[in-house]
C-alpha cells in the first residue's frame, strides 16, 4: 500500500491541533435571497482546510453547519438552493464561529425580528461573530456592531453609515477585526476573512496552504476601493460638488488650485471649503485629488496610454506623483491596477 505523503508546504501533524479531539464548529447563516458566494465562499475555505488536514493524515479541524431561521432548502438570489437546518439553541454555540451572509434581499432579513434577536444573543456566546458583504446590516440591527469598526460592500458603505451612525464604517477595508467581531467587504472578501480566521486557529502555514489550493491571495493587495472608480469621485447630492466635478473633469490635466476652483463657481476660497466640508465631507483639494484618481483609473483601464502619459493627462504631472497617489489611496501601484482592470 502506498502511503500518501503530507502536503509539501505543510505537515499538519506538526501543528498544535493536528490531533485535537475538539473540532471548531462554524455556523453559517443564510436567508431567502442570500448571495450564493457569500455563504459558499466561507464554506469552501473551511472545507478545503479540512481536506488539507485529511490528506496529511490529521483530523479535520472544522465542522460546518449551514443554518437558516426555519431550516429547509433556502434559495439564493441566483436561484440555486442550499439545504439548511434550523437555527440552533444558543447554548450549542459556545466557542463556535458564526458567519452571517449577505444578499440582495438583506432588507427582508433585517426585518425578521426573531432572526435578528437570535444573532444578537448568539454574538455573546460564540468565540467569533462575522459578517460577509452586507450581512453587516444584520449584525448592525442586532446591536453587534455598536461602537465597533466595520466594513461592508463598497456600494453599501454610505447606507450603513447613515442608518447606524454609532458604527465606525471603514470604506476601503477588505475585512476588519474589532475584538471578537469581524466584518468583510463584498462577496469574495468572505474568503479573505475566513483565511484570516484559519490563520488564527491553525497558523499562517495552514492559511497559506488553503489559499494556494483555492488559487487566491492569502492577503490580497490593496483595499476594495480599487474595485470601484465610482468611489473615487463620488459626491453627495450636493449641487455644489456636482457642479465642481463637472467643471474639473474636462480640464483635469491643467494646473488647478483652490483659488481657480473658487473662481469657477463664484465663491471665495473660504466659502468653497466650508460648503464642501458641510455637503460632501471633503476639502476642495481632496475633491480635486479624487477626480484626478478617477480619470487616471479610467485611462489605465483603457490600456491605450503609457504611465507617463496618464500622469500628464490626469494632472499628476509625473509618474512619481501618480504612483504615490495610487499607493496612498488604493494600496496598489498604477501598473498593478492596469494588470487587474486594463
Amino acid at each position: 500500500m502506498i502511503k500518501k505523503k503530507p502536503t509539501a508546504d505543510l505537515d499538519y501533524r506538526n501543528t498544535k491541533i493536528a490531533n485535537h479531539i475538539n473540532s471548531i464548529h462554524v455556523w453559517i447563516v443564510v436567508f431567502p435571497g442570500f448571495l450564493l458566494l457569500d455563504a459558499t465562499g466561507p464554506v469552501q475555505a473551511f472545507s478545503t482546510c479540512n481536506d488539507e488536514y485529511s490528506d496529511s493524515g490529521g483530523s479535520p479541524p472544522y465542522v460546518i453547519h449551514m443554518v437558516s431561521q426555519h431550516g429547509g432548502e433556502i434559495k439564493s438570489s441566483s436561484g440555486v438552493g442550499v439545504s439548511t437546518t434550523p437555527l440552533p439553541a444558543i447554548k450549542l454555540l459556545s466557542g463556535a464561529t458564526l458567519v452571517v451572509s449577505g444578499g440582495h434581499r438583506i432588507e427582508l432579513a433585517v426585518a425578521e425580528d426573531d432572526l435578528v434577536c437570535w444573532i444578537g444573543k448568539a454574538s455573546g456566546i460564540v468565540k467569533r461573530c462575522a459578517s460577509v458583504c452586507n450581512g453587516a446590516f444584520l449584525l448592525a440591527k442586532a446591536g453587534v456592531l455598536t461602537n465597533k469598526k466595520a466594513c461592508t460592500h463598497w456600494k453599501d458603505t454610505d447606507s450603513l453609515r447613515i442608518q447606524y451612525p454609532d458604527i465606525h464604517v471603514l470604506d476601503d477595508a477588505i475585512y476588519i477585526k474589532d475584538g471578537s467581531i469581524y466584518s468583510s467587504a463584498g462577496v469574495t472578501s468572505g474568503i479573505d476573512l475566513c483565511l484570516s480566521l484559519i490563520e488564527e486557529d491553525l497558523g499562517r502555514k495552514a492559511a497559506l496552504s488553503v489559499a494556494k489550493s483555492l488559487v487566491v491571495f492569502q492577503k490580497r493587495p490593496g483595499g476594495q476601493r480599487q474595485f470601484s472608480t465610482a468611489l473615487l469621485s463620488e459626491s453627495s447630492s450636493s449641487s455644489l460638488a456636482d457642479q465642481l466635478i463637472n467643471w474639473l473633469r474636462p480640464r483635469i490635466h491643467e494646473q488647478i488650485d483652490v483659488d481657480r476652483m473658487s473662481d469657477a463657481i463664484s465663491l471665495s476660497s473660504r466659502s468653497l471649503h466650508r460648503r464642501l466640508q458641510q455637503e460632501a465631507g471633503l476639502s476642495p483639494a481632496q475633491l480635486l485629488s479624487r477626480v484626478r484618481m478617477e480619470v487616471a483609473c479610467k485611462l489605465l483601464e483603457s490600456g491605450s496610454h503609457s504611465i507617463k502619459k496618464i500622469a500628464e493627462k490626469s494632472g499628476f504631472g509625473t509618474e512619481y506623483n501618480l504612483r504615490r497617489s495610487f499607493a496612498k489611496n488604493l494600496g496598489v501601484l498604477p501598473t498593478e491596477y492596469r494588470e487587474r482592470f486594463g
